[in-house]
Protein backbone atom coordinates (compact mmCIF):
# COMPACT_ATOMS: atom_id res chain seq x y z
CA UNK A 1 0.00 0.00 0.00
CA UNK A 2 1.25 3.37 -0.77
CA UNK A 3 1.72 6.38 0.80
CA UNK A 4 -0.83 8.17 -0.51
CA UNK A 5 -3.25 5.18 0.01
CA UNK A 6 -2.65 5.18 3.25
CA UNK A 7 -3.09 9.32 3.96
CA UNK A 8 -6.58 8.99 2.58
CA UNK A 9 -7.77 5.73 4.82
CA UNK A 10 -6.88 7.50 7.96
CA UNK A 11 -8.34 10.70 6.84
CA UNK A 12 -11.56 8.42 6.15
CA UNK A 13 -11.10 6.93 10.05
CA UNK A 14 -10.52 10.30 11.42
CA UNK A 15 -13.56 11.92 9.47
CA UNK A 16 -15.79 9.02 11.22
CA UNK A 17 -14.27 9.05 14.52
CA UNK A 18 -15.13 12.97 14.97
CA UNK A 19 -18.36 12.47 12.93
CA UNK A 20 -19.08 9.67 16.31
CA UNK A 21 -16.81 12.00 18.66
CA UNK A 22 -19.95 15.25 17.25
CA UNK A 23 -22.89 12.70 17.51
CA UNK A 24 -21.70 11.89 20.93
CA UNK A 25 -21.18 15.26 22.59
CA UNK A 26 -24.84 16.59 20.94
CA UNK A 27 -26.34 13.63 23.19
CA UNK A 28 -24.31 14.71 26.18
CA UNK A 29 -25.44 18.15 25.68
CA UNK A 30 -28.95 17.23 24.82
CA UNK A 31 -29.16 15.55 28.29
CA UNK A 32 -27.31 17.79 29.87
CA UNK A 33 -29.86 20.52 29.26
CA UNK A 34 -32.69 18.62 30.97
CA UNK A 35 -34.75 19.10 27.21
CA UNK A 36 -37.34 16.54 26.88
CA UNK A 37 -36.59 14.27 24.28
CA UNK A 38 -40.02 13.05 22.79
CA UNK A 39 -42.48 14.45 20.77
CA UNK A 40 -45.89 15.51 22.16
CA UNK A 41 -49.05 17.47 21.10
CA UNK A 42 -50.26 19.13 23.94
CA UNK A 43 -53.50 21.49 24.48
CA UNK A 44 -54.68 23.79 27.37
CA UNK A 45 -58.63 24.03 27.67
CA UNK A 46 -60.63 26.07 29.86
CA UNK A 47 -64.29 24.49 29.67
CA UNK A 48 -66.84 26.65 30.97
CA UNK A 49 -68.66 25.12 33.99
CA UNK A 50 -67.99 21.49 32.87
CA UNK A 51 -70.55 19.37 34.90
CA UNK A 52 -72.28 16.07 34.83
CA UNK A 53 -75.13 18.01 36.20
CA UNK A 54 -76.84 21.27 34.86
CA UNK A 55 -77.46 24.62 37.72
CA UNK A 56 -79.87 27.21 36.91
CA UNK A 57 -76.81 29.75 37.73
CA UNK A 58 -74.90 28.72 35.97
CA UNK A 59 -76.11 28.51 31.91
CA UNK A 60 -73.01 27.05 30.90
CA UNK A 61 -73.13 24.35 33.02
CA UNK A 62 -76.26 23.19 31.25
CA UNK A 63 -75.49 20.65 28.73
CA UNK A 64 -76.94 17.95 27.11
CA UNK A 65 -75.25 14.73 25.56
CA UNK A 66 -75.00 16.44 21.87
CA UNK A 67 -73.62 19.32 24.18
CA UNK A 68 -70.85 16.65 25.26
CA UNK A 69 -70.82 14.27 22.42
CA UNK A 70 -69.71 18.39 20.15
CA UNK A 71 -66.60 19.08 22.82
CA UNK A 72 -65.38 15.20 22.36
CA UNK A 73 -65.49 15.74 18.46
CA UNK A 74 -63.65 19.12 18.64
CA UNK A 75 -61.59 16.78 21.47
CA UNK A 76 -60.70 14.00 19.31
CA UNK A 77 -59.92 16.29 16.58
CA UNK A 78 -56.96 18.14 18.30
CA UNK A 79 -56.20 14.41 20.01
CA UNK A 80 -53.35 15.64 22.06
CA UNK A 81 -50.91 13.89 24.21
CA UNK A 82 -51.82 15.79 26.82
CA UNK A 83 -54.77 18.46 27.96
CA UNK A 84 -54.52 20.55 30.58
CA UNK A 85 -57.84 21.68 31.57
CA UNK A 86 -59.62 24.25 33.91
CA UNK A 87 -63.27 24.65 35.23
CA UNK A 88 -64.18 21.09 35.21
CA UNK A 89 -66.48 20.12 38.51
CA UNK A 90 -65.83 16.74 38.37
CA UNK A 91 -63.31 13.74 36.81
CA UNK A 92 -66.43 12.15 35.49
CA UNK A 93 -67.53 15.16 33.29
CA UNK A 94 -63.68 15.27 31.62
CA UNK A 95 -63.78 11.97 30.96
CA UNK A 96 -67.29 11.86 28.85
CA UNK A 97 -65.28 14.44 26.65
CA UNK A 98 -61.64 12.95 26.38
CA UNK A 99 -62.83 9.48 26.57
CA UNK A 100 -61.58 5.94 27.94
CA UNK A 101 -58.42 6.24 26.27
CA UNK A 102 -56.91 8.82 28.29
CA UNK A 103 -55.75 9.54 32.20
CA UNK A 104 -57.48 12.37 34.54
CA UNK A 105 -55.89 14.31 37.34
CA UNK A 106 -58.09 16.22 38.95
CA UNK A 107 -56.72 18.92 41.26
CA UNK A 108 -56.29 17.78 44.76
CA UNK A 109 -58.86 20.93 45.88
CA UNK A 110 -61.02 18.15 45.47
CA UNK A 111 -60.46 15.34 47.86
CA UNK A 112 -61.97 14.99 50.92
CA UNK A 113 -59.47 16.08 52.85
CA UNK A 114 -60.60 19.79 51.22
CA UNK A 115 -63.77 19.69 51.41
CA UNK A 116 -63.69 23.31 53.24
CA UNK A 117 -61.93 24.79 50.45
CA UNK A 118 -64.87 23.19 47.55
CA UNK A 119 -68.55 24.26 47.00
CA UNK A 120 -71.50 22.82 47.56
CA UNK A 121 -72.62 23.00 44.42
CA UNK A 122 -70.82 23.19 41.43
CA UNK A 123 -66.53 23.55 41.63
CA UNK A 124 -64.38 24.72 39.23
CA UNK A 125 -61.15 22.23 39.14
CA UNK A 126 -57.88 22.61 37.37
CA UNK A 127 -56.08 19.10 36.02
CA UNK A 128 -54.92 16.95 33.34
CA UNK A 129 -56.02 14.56 30.84
CA UNK A 130 -53.34 12.66 28.87
CA UNK A 131 -52.62 9.65 27.19
CA UNK A 132 -52.38 6.51 28.91
CA UNK A 133 -48.63 5.48 27.13
CA UNK A 134 -47.27 8.63 29.27
CA UNK A 135 -45.27 7.90 32.54
CA UNK A 136 -47.17 10.55 34.67
CA UNK A 137 -45.79 11.42 38.18
CA UNK A 138 -48.61 13.31 40.47
CA UNK A 139 -46.56 16.18 42.55
CA UNK A 140 -49.10 18.18 44.87
CA UNK A 141 -50.88 21.25 43.96
CA UNK A 142 -49.66 24.15 44.03
CA UNK A 143 -52.55 26.41 46.65
CA UNK A 144 -52.32 29.57 44.42
CA UNK A 145 -54.65 31.14 46.98
CA UNK A 146 -53.72 34.20 48.53
CA UNK A 147 -56.72 35.14 50.65
CA UNK A 148 -57.24 33.33 54.26
CA UNK A 149 -60.88 31.54 52.86
CA UNK A 150 -60.05 31.86 49.68
CA UNK A 151 -61.29 28.05 47.87
CA UNK A 152 -60.33 28.61 44.22
CA UNK A 153 -57.00 28.69 41.81
CA UNK A 154 -55.27 25.33 42.68
CA UNK A 155 -52.76 24.58 40.10
CA UNK A 156 -52.45 20.99 39.30
CA UNK A 157 -49.08 19.74 39.21
CA UNK A 158 -47.61 16.71 37.55
CA UNK A 159 -44.60 15.57 35.87
CA UNK A 160 -44.11 13.20 32.78
CA UNK A 161 -40.80 10.77 32.85
CA UNK A 162 -39.33 9.58 29.37
CA UNK A 163 -38.31 5.82 28.61
CA UNK A 164 -35.94 7.11 26.34
CA UNK A 165 -33.65 8.99 28.80
CA UNK A 166 -33.47 10.20 32.55
CA UNK A 167 -35.19 13.87 31.20
CA UNK A 168 -38.75 14.50 33.25
CA UNK A 169 -40.71 17.32 32.22
CA UNK A 170 -42.62 19.49 34.81
CA UNK A 171 -46.44 21.25 34.26
CA UNK A 172 -48.59 22.92 35.81
CA UNK A 173 -52.61 23.67 34.57
CA UNK A 174 -52.90 27.25 36.66
CA UNK A 175 -55.93 29.00 36.19
CA UNK A 176 -55.76 32.32 37.76
CA UNK A 177 -57.99 35.43 39.11
CA UNK A 178 -60.42 37.02 36.89
CA UNK A 179 -61.31 40.43 36.85
CA UNK A 180 -57.75 42.10 35.90
CA UNK A 181 -56.97 41.38 32.11
CA UNK A 182 -54.92 44.40 31.21
CA UNK A 183 -53.19 47.08 33.20
CA UNK A 184 -52.52 46.79 36.93
CA UNK A 185 -55.31 48.73 38.86
CA UNK A 186 -55.06 49.15 42.75
CA UNK A 187 -58.42 46.80 43.06
CA UNK A 188 -58.68 43.35 44.73
CA UNK A 189 -58.27 41.36 41.46
CA UNK A 190 -55.09 42.82 40.04
CA UNK A 191 -54.03 42.58 43.76
CA UNK A 192 -54.82 38.87 44.22
CA UNK A 193 -53.18 38.42 40.64
CA UNK A 194 -49.89 39.85 41.62
CA UNK A 195 -49.44 37.56 44.47
CA UNK A 196 -50.37 34.64 42.26
CA UNK A 197 -47.61 35.58 39.97
CA UNK A 198 -44.93 35.86 42.35
CA UNK A 199 -45.99 32.40 43.51
CA UNK A 200 -45.87 30.96 40.12
CA UNK A 201 -42.53 32.77 39.75
CA UNK A 202 -41.30 31.07 42.96
CA UNK A 203 -41.95 27.68 41.52
CA UNK A 204 -40.73 28.59 37.91
CA UNK A 205 -37.51 29.40 39.85
CA UNK A 206 -37.35 26.25 41.81
CA UNK A 207 -37.49 23.95 38.48
CA UNK A 208 -34.39 26.20 37.18
CA UNK A 209 -32.06 25.99 40.22
CA UNK A 210 -32.82 22.15 39.65
CA UNK A 211 -32.24 21.92 36.39
CA UNK A 212 -35.92 20.98 35.44
CA UNK A 213 -37.99 21.58 32.23
CA UNK A 214 -40.80 23.11 32.35
CA UNK A 215 -44.36 24.18 30.78
CA UNK A 216 -46.79 26.82 32.73
CA UNK A 217 -50.47 26.63 30.76
CA UNK A 218 -53.91 27.42 31.11
CA UNK A 219 -56.19 30.17 31.80
CA UNK A 220 -54.37 33.11 33.13
CA UNK A 221 -56.84 35.75 32.68
CA UNK A 222 -54.97 38.26 31.54
CA UNK A 223 -53.12 39.34 28.22
CA UNK A 224 -49.52 38.65 29.23
CA UNK A 225 -48.45 39.33 25.63
CA UNK A 226 -49.23 43.06 25.80
CA UNK A 227 -45.78 44.71 25.45
CA UNK A 228 -44.10 45.63 28.46
CA UNK A 229 -46.71 43.54 30.18
CA UNK A 230 -46.56 43.93 34.20
CA UNK A 231 -47.45 40.52 35.27
CA UNK A 232 -45.33 38.71 32.55
CA UNK A 233 -42.53 40.95 34.33
CA UNK A 234 -43.17 38.93 37.76
CA UNK A 235 -43.73 36.11 36.43
CA UNK A 236 -40.36 35.82 34.75
CA UNK A 237 -38.29 38.07 37.44
CA UNK A 238 -34.93 36.60 38.00
CA UNK A 239 -35.51 33.59 35.54
CA UNK A 240 -32.93 32.10 32.89
CA UNK A 241 -35.60 30.42 31.11
CA UNK A 242 -38.98 31.78 30.89
CA UNK A 243 -40.00 31.85 27.54
CA UNK A 244 -43.50 32.75 26.49
CA UNK A 245 -44.13 30.44 23.63
CA UNK A 246 -47.99 32.18 22.99
CA UNK A 247 -46.78 35.75 22.64
CA UNK A 248 -47.32 35.39 19.11
CA UNK A 249 -50.42 33.75 19.36
CA UNK A 250 -53.49 34.98 17.18
CA UNK A 251 -56.51 35.16 18.78
CA UNK A 252 -59.35 33.39 16.35
CA UNK A 253 -61.69 32.20 18.72
CA UNK A 254 -65.25 32.93 17.74
CA UNK A 255 -68.06 32.02 20.85
CA UNK A 256 -71.16 33.13 21.51
CA UNK A 257 -72.39 36.38 22.29
CA UNK A 258 -73.68 37.41 25.56
CA UNK A 259 -75.73 40.16 24.41
CA UNK A 260 -76.98 38.00 21.19
CA UNK A 261 -76.85 34.78 21.67
CA UNK A 262 -77.76 34.54 18.04
CA UNK A 263 -74.69 35.90 17.03
CA UNK A 264 -70.61 35.16 17.63
CA UNK A 265 -68.03 36.99 19.22
CA UNK A 266 -64.40 37.16 19.18
CA UNK A 267 -61.78 38.81 21.46
CA UNK A 268 -58.84 40.62 20.33
CA UNK A 269 -56.35 38.68 22.71
CA UNK A 270 -55.35 35.90 24.07
CA UNK A 271 -55.79 35.11 27.83
CA UNK A 272 -54.99 31.39 27.53
CA UNK A 273 -50.70 31.13 27.86
CA UNK A 274 -48.31 29.13 27.60
CA UNK A 275 -45.18 29.33 29.47
CA UNK A 276 -41.84 26.42 28.51
CA UNK A 277 -38.53 26.73 30.06
CA UNK A 278 -36.59 27.83 27.08
CA UNK A 279 -34.66 23.98 26.47
CA UNK A 280 -37.84 23.33 24.78
CA UNK A 281 -38.07 23.23 21.05
CA UNK A 282 -41.79 24.05 20.29
CA UNK A 283 -44.16 24.90 17.35
CA UNK A 284 -46.28 28.13 18.08
CA UNK A 285 -49.57 27.33 20.06
CA UNK A 286 -52.26 27.78 18.13
CA UNK A 287 -56.41 28.36 18.86
CA UNK A 288 -58.31 25.27 18.07
CA UNK A 289 -61.43 27.15 16.93
CA UNK A 290 -65.18 26.57 16.73
CA UNK A 291 -67.41 26.88 13.45
CA UNK A 292 -69.91 29.00 13.59
CA UNK A 293 -72.75 27.00 13.49
CA UNK A 294 -71.31 24.63 16.45
CA UNK A 295 -71.16 27.79 18.47
CA UNK A 296 -74.65 28.82 17.91
CA UNK A 297 -76.05 24.98 18.19
CA UNK A 298 -74.24 24.38 21.61
CA UNK A 299 -73.29 24.41 24.53
CA UNK A 300 -68.86 24.67 23.95
CA UNK A 301 -67.06 26.84 26.25
CA UNK A 302 -66.23 30.88 25.77
CA UNK A 303 -62.60 29.36 25.71
CA UNK A 304 -61.29 27.67 22.66
CA UNK A 305 -58.44 24.67 23.09
CA UNK A 306 -55.12 26.25 22.03
CA UNK A 307 -52.22 23.60 20.94
CA UNK A 308 -48.85 22.97 20.37
CA UNK A 309 -46.46 20.69 20.21
CA UNK A 310 -42.93 19.63 21.62
CA UNK A 311 -40.16 18.33 19.51
CA UNK A 312 -37.04 16.85 20.08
Amino acid sequence: MGDEQEYQILKIIMRKKSLAFASLMLLILSVSTGAYAADLKLTTWNLAWLSTQSYPQFSESQRDKNDFATLSRYFESIHPDLLAFQEVDSAQAIQQVVGSQYTVVLSERALPKHSAKQFRDINQYTGFAFNKNLQVIEHPDLDLNVEKHGKLRFATYIEITSNQDSSHLHLLSVHLKAGCQGKKNPNRSCNIVEQQAKQLNQWIKQRENKGQSYIVLGDFNHNLAYKGDWVWQILSKNTAKATLASRTSQATCEIRSNRNPKQTHRFRSLIDHIIVSSDLNHTLPKQNVYAKQDVLNYQLSDHCPVSFSLQH
